[in-house]
């Protein structure tokens, strides 16, 4: 990947070009979950999803978010947890918006970043406007 992005960097030299590790940022979610969230509503439970239905990790590939299942002779809708905001992951593809805002924290500053550049510092405001 790093080969590839410097090709890019070459062939388009006014253009900042990076890489984002995200899965480096969301590791603390996993690995401490209670460290982190708001101070009262710290994550727990970082593989179970928020909306899904079924197993350990209420998740089942049949039963997405919002869809509905039949359990034991009854319809039912695939709904959310009830406080997603203390969750990390939403539907087992996709991050709640708390444990975005937390990568994006993360990131904004430019160390998962390759080159490890702040945000801020990315784009080019002159040659936005030539």
């Amino acid at each position: 990947m790093k080969k590839g992005l410097g090709k890019l960097r070459n062939h388009f030299p006014l253009a900042t070009i990076n890489s984002v590790d995200i899965f480096s940022a969301l590791y603390p979610l996993y690995a401490n979950p209670a460290k982190y969230g708001k101070p009262k509503l710290r994550f727990e439970q970082p593989l179970v999803t928020c909306c899904g239905y079924g197993g350990k990790y209420n998740y089942n590939a049949a039963a997405g978010c919002g869809q509905t299942v039949n359990v034991n002779g009854t319809n039912i809708v695939v709904g959310s947890c009830k406080d997603p905001s203390v969750r990390v992951d939403w539907d087992g593809s996709h991050f709640t918006e708390v444990a975005n805002k937390f990568v994006f924290d993360q990131i904004s500053n430019g160390t998962f970043s390759d080159p490890p550049i702040p945000l801020k510092m990315a784009c080019h405001p002159t040659q936005l406007h030539s």
